[in-house]
């Protein structure tokens, strides 16, 4: 995570929240993760499968005594863990509908992490992004949500997760920024009570 963005990539991001909050009184918060989840499970799921399928061929069509069997079911069990346990395998065997709600998931428990649900007039909104499954969420408080159109934060999302793809993280993240603030302005402009209540840096999570 920390090769994704250096410091003066941090730096503009941070510049780039800053600057989109002085024409509202919303809140913006920008959290990166490395991953939301370790999907340890998958592995473990597909060597128990196949070590569970081993034996029958070898019942029905050998003559193999039961201690063979067993043995070749722990080998292929021990097999199938080895070639599906590295990461970049791990998370190609993991259904994507599993993967966003995990990132889903991992969004929210962050909105509420970075306290954006206790902002003035209920106007923070997140952004966030899981490094591993190249996926994006933007959470919006109920004051912004109930102004903003139906697919707008969707649309930001999907640029926001292409230019992770492409490896303009930084690029990416300031865009979403930009336009976040551009509704958050719109709806919310500079108020009496502006008070600068949440961090204006990205947030850097590096377990999952």
């Amino acid at each position: 995570m920390g090769s994704m963005f250096s410091e003066s990539d941090e730096h503009r991001i941070a510049e780039a929240i800053t600057r989109a909050e002085k024409a509202t009184s919303g809140e913006i918060v920008a959290v990166v993760a490395a991953e939301s989840s370790t999907y340890l499970y998958a592995p473990f799921l597909w060597a128990s499968v196949a070590a569970l399928l081993v034996p029958w061929p070898l019942i029905l069509w050998t003559w193999w005594p039961a201690t063979w069997i067993y043995v070749a079911q722990v080998a292929a069990f021990a097999l199938v863990l080895a070639v599906t346990l590295p990461r970049p395998v791990r998370y190609w065997l993991v259904p994507k509908s599993i993967k966003r709600a995990r990132v889903h998931r991992r969004a929210m428990e962050q909105f509420l992490v970075q306290n954006l649900h206790t902002t003035a007039g209920r106007t923070g909104v997140l952004i966030f992004i899981s490094a591993a499954e190249r996926h994006a969420e933007i959470v919006a408080d109920a004051g912004i949500e109930a102004r903003v159109a139906k697919g707008t934060w969707q649309e930001i999302v999907t640029r926001l997760t292409a230019a992770f793809t492409r490896g303009r993280h930084t690029d990416g993240f300031v865009a979403a920024i930009e336009e976040v603030g551009g509704h958050l302005a719109q709806h919310f402009p500079p108020g009496s009570c502006d008070a600068n209540e949440l961090p204006d840096h990205l947030i850097v999570l590096d377990e999952g």
